[in-house]
């Protein structure tokens, strides 16, 4: 299960705290949270310090977000080593 908190930060800033685990099922329900706060938000971060787990399909979607401008507002070690390991091995 994926628990995703919407956290306004003002006009410039919003944040996305993420917590349980990142699975294949939930990676329409957070493109969808991440394209509605976009709209409601010049900058859009994701708060990943209480996610204890990634599939592939969300570790995907995590470096395509990366890629696309989403910041990492803060993270676990956990995820942090995947998206680490994921640039080591020259995947973007």
């Amino acid at each position: 299960m994926l628990k995703i908190t919407r956290i306004g930060g003002g006009d410039s800033n919003h944040t996305l705290k993420l917590e349980g685990k990142l699975l294949e099922p939930w990676v329409c329900e957070m493109l969808r949270a991440v394209a509605e706060s976009n709209g409601h938000s010049n900058r859009v971060r994701l708060d990943l310090s209480d996610v204890t787990y990634v599939d592939v399909a969300g570790m995907e979607l995590l470096r395509d977000l990366i890629r696309r401008g989403i910041g990492i507002a803060a993270c676990s070690a956990f995820v942090a080593e995947l998206l680490h390991e994921g640039n080591l091995q020259g995947k973007p």
